[in-house]
């Protein structure tokens, strides 16, 4: 049996992990879109390192468009299998590639205008075509249930408590003879997250695929959510006049910040200035997680008790349109705009950052995970000019962050994750989804730990299991 990792190797997106049997059977573990890869990102997306026709089974941990975003060009290219994932992630994984699809053929469509010559026009990765194919293939597994792929394969899933849906995988293998257990953590969320339930223990393992996006962190912040938000919307809002732009993922990141203001309008502080969330994706990603209310943790079960709208309060507005997001840029009122995409790298979200980033009575708030290349990722590493639509801007603008938000673990819960194993029984922990000065960082962390052999593959590096 072999392991190769063709994607999140050394790097936060991509996720790709291809297990082969010695049967021929193949197992794919996720098939997400590489992004903020600087100018390598589209040479990512068009070679998967591996035949798609020969793949057997497609296993899903969540519902993110860096572990799902290439499963249509997957299929296009001749993977024919189920797709396996949880309810919720099928859900969630319908609205995103169909908002995928759009901006790349949109995309193309801008690219083309300029090309004559048919053979030197740009192609979209996939169409809306490829994801309802896409669509077809998806089989929906709940939590905790085995579920015998076939004589050699089962799977399990346990809430990653990382966003709505998702998975930590668990596969149990019989081959010649012998029973093997692989682990996959997709993403690990928060124990203690402000929304969804902790990331649940796990059987035995023998060998562990972890991620470690946040393997040298820890998010610890001072107070809570809410009470910082309302400080950081009252200096700006209410006493500088300004606005607050809030880039923030469509899933995850914009619930828990309405959720967050919620709270704050329970509690009768919620300042009185409009609040926008530019992002018609959002609004659907919203709908998918009230439609899922088995995933809340214990504190928002006990909101809903007085509240039946956690994530609806005065002076909200989705914007839908195109015109009404430009009109945004044209209100010189105090206001919060919470908008994608989370890294500032593309959607609406620019827009707003460069009409607001060189005025010092505005603020732009980060809440989330970004990489150093990205634009919110410069911003936060203290960046003071910035190229927005083929021109500069000076950074006057404050520049904040709120860490705790992250849906990532930091190092203290991908340990606490680790800690229901016991680490004599791993052979191998493969350390994927982190920047690799990170990794190398939490690799002694989880040695210290007592798991003795902890690998940090390379991009499309194998090994023999």
């Amino acid at each position: 049996m072999k392991i190769a990792f063709h994607g999140a190797a050394r790097a936060v997106t991509g996720s790709k992990h291809l297990i082969t049997l010695n049967s021929g059977t193949q197992v794919l573990l996720d098939c997400g879109l590489f992004q903020g890869m600087g100018d390598i990102t589209d040479q990512l997306n068009e070679s998967f390192g591996f035949d798609p026709t020969r793949v057997t089974y497609l296993i899903l941990s969540h519902a993110h468009i860096d572990h799902c975003g290439l499963l249509p060009r997957l299929v296009a290219e001749g993977f024919s299998g189920p797709i396996f994932c949880t309810p919720a992630t099928r859900d969630l994984a319908e609205i995103l590639m169909l908002d995928s699809a759009k901006i790349q053929m949109q995309d193309a469509e801008y690219a083309n205008r300029k090309i004559k010559l048919v053979e030197d026009q740009e192609m979209p990765l996939y169409t809306d075509k490829d994801v309802q194919q896409t669509l077809q293939q998806f089989k929906t597994i709940p939590y905790e249930q085995d579920f015998k792929i076939n004589e050699q394969l089962s799977v399990r899933f346990t809430d990653a408590g990382h966003i709505v849906g998702s998975a930590a995988v668990h596969l149990q293998i019989e081959e010649d003879g012998k029973q093997t257990r692989i682990t996959f953590s997709g993403d690990v969320g928060r124990y203690g997250d402000l929304l969804l339930k902790s990331p649940q223990t796990f059987p035995q393992a023998d060998y562990i695929i972890m991620e470690s996006t946040y393997g040298d962190s820890l998010h610890a912040d001072l107070e809570p959510i809410e009470n910082m938000l309302g400080k950081i919307i009252t200096q700006t809002c209410i006493e500088k006049k300004g606005k607050v732009i809030i880039p923030a993922f469509s899933v995850g990141r914009t619930q828990e910040l309405l959720y967050a203001l919620n709270a704050l309008e329970l509690k009768g502080i919620l300042p009185d200035i409009p609040y926008y969330v530019d992002s018609p994706l959002s609004l659907e990603a919203t709908e998918v997680l009230k439609s899922h209310p088995e995933v809340y943790n214990n504190g928002v079960k006990e909101v809903l008790k007085i509240d039946r709208d956690i994530f609806g309060f005065k002076g909200l507005r989705f914007i839908e349109s195109v015109d009404e997001s430009k009109a945004l840029n044209n209100d010189p009122q105090p206001c919060v705009i919470i908008s994608s995409s989370g890294m500032a790298e593309g959607g609406r979200v620019r827009h707003h950052i460069r009409n607001n980033i060189s005025d010092r009575k505005n603020t732009i708030l980060m809440v989330g995970y970004a990489s150093p290349g990205s634009l919110a990722g410069r911003l936060m590493a203290g960046q003071k000019r910035v190229w927005l639509f083929g021109q500069d801007y000076d950074v006057i603008a404050e520049i904040r962050s709120i860490k705790s938000m992250s849906a990532h673990g930091d190092y203290e819960d991908l340990l606490q994750f680790l800690s229901v194993q016991d680490p004599k029984k791993v052979k191998q922990v493969f350390l994927v989804h982190g920047d690799y000065d990170v990794q190398q960082k939490f690799a002694p962390r989880v040695m210290n730990a007592g798991f003795k052999n902890v690998a940090i593959p390379e991009y499309h590096q194998e090994f023999e299991l």
